[in-house]
């Protein structure tokens, strides 16, 4: 992908669309948001290493930066398809980590709404096990868009939220400032309440995507109790229905809900991505799976918010 498309893409600021790179495994369609993509490359030669997961074949080195090869094939159906020189390295940044992940084919861009990705059901979605976020309605095609966090901390666990690093704050009070958290990934949203809940934080108050948020805020925006309902929000950029972004414009175009800090926690969180954020008014923004960082972050925000709405 050019350089100058991709910052394109990441420049356009709330409008609730995603660039969907759709992708095949095993003849399956899969998808991932581009915003994740660094780049596309040919498959080449993988140096295997002992004691690995079975889904990581090993590592490579294209331009002097070793890179971990998961196979996707075996992550999602536990068989290794046969490997052919037309496989194809979908290159990835995000979690300030870089690991490619084999696919067997790229069949194209496509730009569409997040209303348009759908959560999966009950009957697909299998509590934590779920490693697909949405599906969606891509041209002709419907396309899995996988969860590729909790693949790799799945396969990697330390390189995602750390409950140690609340832990090392020390002893903490007790703290009852109403809090919204907006993650789409169950297995990140249980890390980031047990993270909260160690820091001292009593009142959170979860929803799975920007749109269920929205309605929630939207409904007590008005409410002369509102600052007792809520003093935070912390929000994910890639969601089902309302992504982050769209979901911070909407906060600070309200009247009343703007007062409220917005916190951006992303495995997105790049220059591009924070330039796009800042025009939005999100108060701050910090990459997972930094959750000490964001304990001291949401102690600021919150002291500048009981002071800047201490009459009301």
């Amino acid at each position: 992908m050019e350089t100058h498309e991709r910052d394109k893409i990441l420049l356009e600021s709330g409008t609730n669309e995603i660039e969907v790179m759709k992708f095949t495994v095993q003849g399956e369609f899969y998808g991932i948001n581009v915003a994740k993509v660094q780049e596309i490359i040919m498959s080449s030669k993988v140096k295997p290493m002992p004691h690995a997961h079975p889904s990581v074949e090993g590592i490579f080195k294209p331009r002097d930066t070793l890179i971990t090869v998961i196979n996707l094939s075996h992550y999602l159906s536990g068989e290794m398809a046969e490997k052919t020189p037309r496989d194809l390295f979908i290159i990835t940044n995000f979690n300030r980590m870089t690991v490619a992940f084999r696919v067997q084919s790229i069949e194209g861009i496509s730009r569409i709404s997040w209303k348009a990705i759908q959560k999966p059901d009950k009957t697909l979605a299998n509590g934590v096990d779920s490693i697909t976020t949405g599906i969606a309605q891509c041209e002709d095609q419907l396309v899995s868009i996988l969860d590729f966090e909790k693949i790799v901390a799945e396969i990697s666990p330390e390189t995602t939220i750390q409950v140690s690093e609340v832990e090392s704050l020390g002893v903490r009070p007790i703290n009852n400032a109403p809090i919204v958290v907006v993650e789409d990934s169950i297995l990140l949203g249980r890390m980031i309440d047990d993270s909260l809940e160690r820091a001292g934080f009593t009142q959170i108050t979860n929803f799975n995507s920007g749109q269920e948020a929205w309605d929630y805020l939207r409904a007590i925006g008005d409410d002369p109790a509102l600052y007792q309902k809520v003093n935070l929000i912390i929000t994910d950029i890639e969601m089902p229905e309302m992504d982050g972004h769209r979901l911070t414009k909407l906060v600070k175009e309200h009247p009343n809900l703007k007062k409220l800090p917005v916190i951006i926690f992303s495995s997105l969180i790049d220059e591009q991505m924070r330039k796009k954020g800042e025009e939005l008014g999100a108060d701050e923004q910090l990459a997972k799976p930094e959750i000490g960082k964001l304990i001291t972050i949401i102690d600021d925000l919150l002291d500048k918010f009981k002071k800047q709405t201490a009459n009301y």
